[in-house]
């Protein structure tokens, strides 16, 4: 991450004709928020003086405290070269949330990842390390410029043009984010008919965060721009693959060593590593209400589409929730690949690792869980049962149960996020369970 000071910013402002300064924030469902300022206004915002109104946010509002002020993170300051240029250049910075008495609003989702970095330092680890693999679909337009269904093409995994219809898209939005600092790894087709995948060189896990949220914004705006709809909804179209936005952490030490690697273990795996995964996969059914938060959400994890839907860990089985890529030394890390684009990053992560700093404490030595290297979606639920390997949640009611039944969810959360969540999603579930649905009356109105 570049370091900027405020003069450096103001000088930066100067010299490149900005004119308009977005002050970026992220709500507890994990939706974008600004505030645009002139850049005439730039100073006082370098200053913490930018004020907004707290009550309007979904899960910010307190009861006395809506007036709510935003403290701008230097080191987020870019220029949005994709964004209109014609009253000046448009430049964001990602900002924290602050109470009018100069606290930090406990319901900011970036403060909260903040706490259980604090936690993990305190802990005498230095850094997580996180690399999300984002996958979404391109979908038409109709004449109206409403979306529509019907995929921008209908290629599959790694094909080329002319089958693959997006390739030009993938190749701006790819270069757009190199613009802004990105460095792309790879681009490809994915295995449905308009799904892409663009993955970005990992980061510290409070960078990703903010990298993968000016990444979302970043594809949907390109997409319009050629006509069509970007959509990082886990399910859209029954019967095809869905997607998910694989998540690989590793820890490191002060040194930048990588603390998941063992080149004496068998599996090249430290213990240290072990104990995380054995506490991922202890709160799993719990964290799929903030990794996988929306109803179709789990509409995804169901067998038969390369998505998990078992708790269970594996270097060498991709049917597992968590994989160990091949890749050792400074690559070693976990996948986890049951997360998806919807949900907040910030809260995923700060729950992911609470999960995993849990497991490295409290798990002894010899009770880490063990790889599993069968089928798994070949085994019934009574041979499945019997080693062990519980199902991830089957809809978003059932997650929920697990949240408020796992102590850890609200420990992250503190009380007024973790209220405000579980409202909000069981408002979600309750509007979606009163629903009739085209299914029921194809199936029922005749009968």
């Amino acid at each position: 991450m570049r370091k900027y000071s405020k003069s450096d910013i103001l000088k930066m402002a100067k010299e490149e004709h900005v004119g308009y300064v977005r002050l970026q924030f992220t709500d507890i469902l994990g939706t974008i928020k600004a505030v645009e300022i002139s850049v005439a206004q730039l100073e006082d915002a370098l200053d913490n003086k930018i004020m907004f109104d707290g009550s309007s946010i979904e899960g910010f509002v307190r009861i006395k405290e809506a007036d709510m002020f935003l403290r701008p993170d230097l080191d987020t300051w870019m220029i949005l070269g994709f964004e209109d240029d014609t009253y000046g250049r448009v430049a964001r910075l990602i900002c924290d949330v602050y109470t009018s008495y100069g606290k930090p609003f406990p319901g900011d989702p970036r403060y909260i990842l903040k706490k259980q970095i604090k936690a993990l330092n305190d802990f005498g680890i230095n850094a997580l390390s996180v690399g999300f693999e984002p996958e979404f679909f391109l979908f038409k337009l109709d004449e109206k410029g409403a979306p529509t269904l019907d995929p921008v093409d209908s290629a599959s995994y790694f094909d080329l043009s002319p089958m693959d219809g997006a390739s030009s898209v993938r190749r701006d939005i790819a270069m757009e984010l190199q613009k802004l600092g990105f460095v792309i790894q790879t681009a490809h087709h994915e295995v449905a008919a308009g799904q892409e995948e663009i993955n970005f060189r990992f980061s510290h896990v409070l960078e990703a965060c903010d990298n993968v949220q000016t990444f979302k914004q970043v594809v949907k705006v390109i997409a319009r721009k050629h006509g069509y709809l970007a959509t990082f909804m886990p399910k859209p179209i029954a019967g095809i693959n869905g997607s998910g936005m694989h998540t690989n952490c590793s820890l490191e030490d002060a040194e930048g060593t990588n603390l998941f690697f063992d080149p004496d273990d068998p599996m090249k795996l430290s213990l240290l590593c072990r104990k995380w995964i054995t506490g991922i996969m202890k709160h799993a059914r719990a964290l799929a209400a903030i990794t996988n938060p929306t109803v179709n959400s789990y509409k995804r994890l169901i067998p038969g589409y390369e998505a998990p839907c078992y708790v269970c860990w594996s270097d060498a089985n991709r049917s597992a929730m968590i994989r160990i890529p091949a890749s050792r030394g400074k690559g070693t890390r976990t996948e986890l690949r049951n997360v998806d684009a919807t949900c907040n990053p910030y809260l995923a992560l700060a729950t992911i690792l609470a999960a995993g700093l849990d497991g490295i404490k409290s798990t002894p030595d010899g009770e880490t869980l063990p790889p599993v290297y069968d089928n798994i979606f070949a085994l019934t639920r009574e041979q499945r049962e019997n080693q062990g390997i519980l199902n991830l949640p089957e809809n978003l009611k059932d997650a929920l149960k697990e949240m408020t039944r796992d102590p850890l969810i609200y420990s992250v959360f503190g009380e007024h996020s973790y209220n405000k969540y579980l409202e909000a999603k069981q408002k979600e579930w309750d509007s979606y369970r009163s629903l009739i649905t085209p299914w029921e009356i194809e199936n029922y109105l005749a009968k």
